[in-house]
């Protein structure tokens, strides 16, 4: 499956992952299933360390539903950082995602933005299988 990502949300994954090195960022993403067309931005909660980890917190969760409502666009999955590791998900990854969602995973090396690769998770939540990600 190819999935396209546009400028705009890939300037606001970017610069987010960038500015939050040397620690993960997170937020959401929406559009449709084969372009993502705006990311928002959320806080990474995390109790565990935001260098290796980060965890989207149940409120901010609501909030990325309510815009998803309010912009009239659907919520279609998340996206986060990895500094200074490559753009794979990790077990951790594995065990918080949920199904019938996108997941962009940028890697960060000593502060600069270097790929950015995107996931689905299976039905049977195995493994994800990355798809081919594209710019519009």
């Amino acid at each position: 499956m190819t999935l396209i990502l546009t400028p705009a949300a890939r300037d606001v994954i970017d610069r987010h992952a960038a500015e939050t090195f040397p620690y993960e960022c997170c937020g959401a993403l929406y559009g449709s299933d084969d372009v993502i067309a705006e990311a928002l931005r959320l806080p990474n909660n995390t109790d565990e360390g935001p260098r290796r980890r980060f965890r989207i917190s149940t409120p901010d969760y609501k909030l990325a539903e309510e815009h998803a409502r309010k912009s009239g666009r659907a919520f279609v999955g998340f996206y986060h950082s990895h500094p200074d590791h490559p753009a794979r998900p990790s077990q951790t990854d594995l065990d918080s995602a949920l199904p019938n969602m996108h997941y962009l995973i940028t890697s960060v090396l000593g502060g600069q933005v270097d790929v950015t690769t995107a996931w689905r998770l299976r039905e049977d939540r195995s493994q994800f299988d990355e798809l081919t990600l594209v710019n519009s």
